[in-house]
C-alpha cells in the first residue's frame, strides 16, 4: 500500500533582545549560571510581571515578514502545570489571543513552489534549563522567562525535504528581520515535528507522533525520513502506530521513544489576572512595518532586476546574510555588478577560508573591495594582478597604495605594447616558425614572455590580440 506522510511544525524561538520577557533581568547565552535571573524570573511572592515591549516588536515583524493577520489587542493566559525548570508552577502564554494567525511561506521544492500555511505566532516565556546528571538534575535559571515566539505550521509538508526546506526558510528570514540569532545549535531555535501517515488519498489523518528537540536543518530531514519509514513498516506488519513523543538518536540515525501520550494533558488556561490587555496603536503598528529591514525574497528579487544577477548567484549570496551586507556595501561604489559578486564570492571568501577569516572580521573594508573591483574594470591592473592586491589588502591596506607602491598599474597604451611584442618576436624566431606551422602554443608561449618582459603591467587582451596581429605580419 502506498501512504501519504503528514508533517506539521512547531519552532520556539529566542528573540533577541536585552532584557527577558516579563522582568528587567539582562540575559546572555552561556552565562554563568543563575546569574541572569531576578526575583520575578524566580516567582518571589508579591512579584508582578511587566511586558518587554521590544520584545512584542519583534514578534510583530515575524507576523508581518510571514503574512500573518494581526491582532492589535495583546492578552496572555496562563499554562498551569508543574515542573522543577518552571518557577511559578505556571507559564505565561497566548493560548487564546495568539498575536497572529493565518499566515504561510513559500518554498521551493525541486524547481517548485510550494505555501506552507502557518497557523499562529504567539508569545510566551521560556523554561530554565536542567541539566540531568546520574543522580540528580540542576537546574539554570538564566533561560527562566527568556522571550519566545511558537510557530505552528498546518501540516502541509509531506517529506523530510520539505520539512527542512520550511525550516530553512524560516530561519533565513528571521535571521534577516534580526529578532533572533536562530542558532539551532544553542537552542534559540528549538523545532519539535509533528509526523503521521495515512493512505494515499485518504482524508483521515494517522496517529500522530512528536519528535522533540531536533536541533540542525539536517537531522530534521533525517528524522522525518527515517519515523515515516519506521510507521509505514509498522502498519504493513499489522502493528498499532501509538501517540508518542520521540526523540532523534544522531548517532544511530533512528528515532527513539521518550513517552507514551495518554491523551491531551489539561492546562487548565485562564487569562493571565496580572497583566492587563494592551492595545496596539495603529502608530506602532506601522512604525514597525515601515521599518523593517529587506528580505531574503525581496534582496533575491532586487539582485536579479537592479544587478543581472543570475537566479543560481542571487539565491547563493543571501544565503548568507553578512556577506549579502557586505555586497550591498560593495555595490554603493562598484561600478560592475557581476566582477564585484565574483571578487567577493570567489577570490575574497577563498582567502578567508585560507586564513581562518570570515566576512565579519575581515580587515577588507567593501569600500576598499569596490575600488580593487572598479581597479578591473577600468583596466588599471590585470585580473592576476589583482588576486596579488587583494592578498595584501587583508591587513587592511588600501588598494590604490599597493598597486602604486608595487607598480603594478597596468599598461594599455598601444604603442608600449607593440614594441614590446616585437620585442618578443624578434628573440623568439623558432616560436614564430612553430605558429606559422600550426602550433597554437607558440602564441601562448609568446603572449607570456609579453606578459613576463612588461612585469606583468601589459594589458592581456591588448597583448593577445598584438602578438596575433604581428604574427600574422610574418
Amino acid at each position: 500500500m502506498n501512504y501519504d506522510v503528514v508533517i506539521g511544525i512547531e519552532i520556539h524561538l529566542e528573540l533577541k533582545t536585552k532584557t527577558k520577557m516579563f522582568s528587567g533581568a539582562p540575559y546572555a547565552f552561556k552565562s554563568e549560571a543563575n546569574t541572569c535571573v531576578n526575583e520575578i524570573d524566580l516567582a518571589f511572592p508579591g512579584t508582578l510581571p511587566c511586558v518587554n515591549m521590544e520584545a512584542v516588536k519583534k514578534a510583530l515583524e515575524a507576523c508581518m515578514a510571514l503574512h500573518l493577520d494581526i491582532d492589535p489587542l495583546v492578552k496572555f493566559d496562563r499554562k498551569n502545570y508543574y515542573y522543577s525548570d518552571l518557577p511559578k508552577g505556571y507559564q505565561i502564554t497566548q493560548q487564546f489571543h495568539p498575536i497572529g494567525r493565518n499566515g504561510y511561506i513559500d518554498i521551493n521544492v525541486e524547481g517548485k513552489t510550494k505555501r506552507i500555511r502557518i497557523n499562529r505566532i504567539h508569545m510566551e516565556e521560556d523554561t530554565a534549563k536542567q541539566f540531568h546528571l546520574f543522580d540528580e538534575t540542576l537546574i539554570d535559571f538564566n533561560r527562566a522567562d527568556v522571550p519566545l515566539i511558537e510557530l505552528v505550521s498546518e501540516p502541509d509538508m509531506s517529506s523530510g525535504l520539505e520539512a527542512s526546506l520550511y525550516v530553512e526558510k524560516l530561519r533565513q528570514t528571521l535571521l534577516y528581520l534580526d529578532v533572533s540569532d536562530v542558532r539551532m545549535e544553542e537552542g534559540s531555535m528549538r523545532c519539535d515535528v509533528n509526523i503521521s501517515i495515512k493512505p494515499e488519498g485518504s482524508d483521515v489523518f494517522g496517529t500522530k507522533v512528536e519528535i522533540k528537540n531536533l536541533n540542525s536543518i539536517n537531522n530534521i530531514k533525517l528524522a522525518i525520513d527515517y519515523e515515516a519509514n519506521r510507521q509505514k513498516e509498522a502498519l504493513e506488519k499489522g502493528e498499532t502506530i501509538y501517540q508518542e513523543t520521540r526523540r532523534f538518536d544522531e548517532k544511530t540515525g533512528i528515532t527513539v521513544s521518550m513517552r507514551k501520550k495518554e491523551g491531551a494533558v489539561d492546562y487548565k488556561y485562564f487569562p493571565e489576572p496580572n497583566i492587563f490587555p494592551i492595545l496596539l496603536s495603529d502608530e506602532m503598528l506601522n512604525e514597525v512595518r515601515n521599518n523593517m529591514p529587506e528580505l531574503p525574497d525581496q534582496k533575491h528579487d532586487r539582485y536579479i532586476k537592479e544587478y543581472g544577477l543570475s537566479d543560481a548567484e542571487a539565491s547563493t549570496l543571501i544565503q548568507n546574510k553578512e556577506m549579502s551586507l557586505y555586497y550591498d556595501e560593495m555595490m554603493k561604489k562598484a561600478k560592475n555588478a557581476k566582477s564585484a559578486l565574483n571578487l567577493l564570492m570567489s577570490e575574497l571568501q577563498g582567502l578567508l577560508v585560507k586564513n581562518n577569516q570570515n566576512i565579519t572580521n575581515t580587515k577588507v573594508q567593501s569600500e576598499s573591495l569596490a575600488i580593487l573591483s572598479n581597479m578591473i574594470e577600468d583596466k588599471e591592473i590585470s585580473g592576476k594582478q589583482a588576486k596579488d592586491v587583494l592578498e595584501a589588502m587583508l591587513d587592511g591596506s588600501d588598494p590604490r597604495k599597493i598597486v602604486k607602491d608595487r607598480g603594478m598599474k597596468q599598461v594599455s597604451d598601444e604603442g608600449a605594447i607593440l614594441s614590446i611584442v616585437n620585442a618578443v618576436l624578434d628573440e623568439n624566431p623558432n616560436s614564430i616558425a612553430d605558429y606559422k606551422g600550426g602550433k597554437d602554443r607558440a602564441m601562448g608561449f609568446l603572449v607570456g614572455q609579453v606578459m613576463k618582459k612588461s612585469k606583468g603591467q601589459a594589458n592581456p587582451q591588448m597583448a593577445s590580440k598584438l602578438v596575433k596581429q604581428e604574427l600574422d605580419k610574418r
